[in-house]
């Protein structure tokens, strides 16, 4: 896969999950630098997530201490993101989008964006949701229903 200078991803990180995790490693794989949009809790609430999300603090501390352990903290900016957008639908700077394949139709939507501002579009690096042991999607709302753990182990059957 293509190397990229700057590389950004974006979402609410909550319950830092397996998914989560391979989102992230594959923003450092593509790219030199990655900017890492966080939502807010105000842009949390309006996702009207079927489960209560962690404060912005929280989830800003788990996901600071995910980027040390992996030696990734220096190459990381992590801005705070109100919108499904962020700063990168306006503003050049990055080369590449890295989404699930659950938020691709958000990464068309910011290149379009992009387009009609005259801003060079990006290229969009999907990655398949990453899957449980029972071979559906790991997810927070699974997680907060403690139907699965963070790494997609089942801990109840439905």
């Amino acid at each position: 896969m293509k190397k990229f200078k700057n590389v950004a991803v974006g979402g609410t990180f909550d319950e830092l999950h397996r998914g989560h995790k391979t989102l992230l490693m594959k923003a450092f794989e593509i790219g030199d630098n990655v900017l890492i949009g966080l939502s807010s809790d105000e842009f949390a609430r309006k996702m009207n997530k079927p489960h209560v999300v962690a404060p912005y603090e929280q989830r800003w501390k788990d996901l600071k201490s995910f980027l040390t352990e992996r030696g990734w903290a220096k190459r990381a900016t992590v801005v705070r993101l109100d919108n499904p957008y962020g700063p990168i639908a306006a503003n050049g700077g990055v080369d590449a989008l890295v989404v699930s394949r659950e938020t691709e139709p958000t990464a068309k939507e910011i290149n379009k964006k992009r387009e009609e501002k005259s801003r060079p579009l990006l290229q969009i690096v999907v990655i398949d949701m990453v899957p449980s042991e029972n071979h559906a999607p790991i997810s927070t709302t699974r997680i907060r229903c403690g139907e699965i753990d963070r790494e997609g182990h089942v801990l109840k059957q439905k």
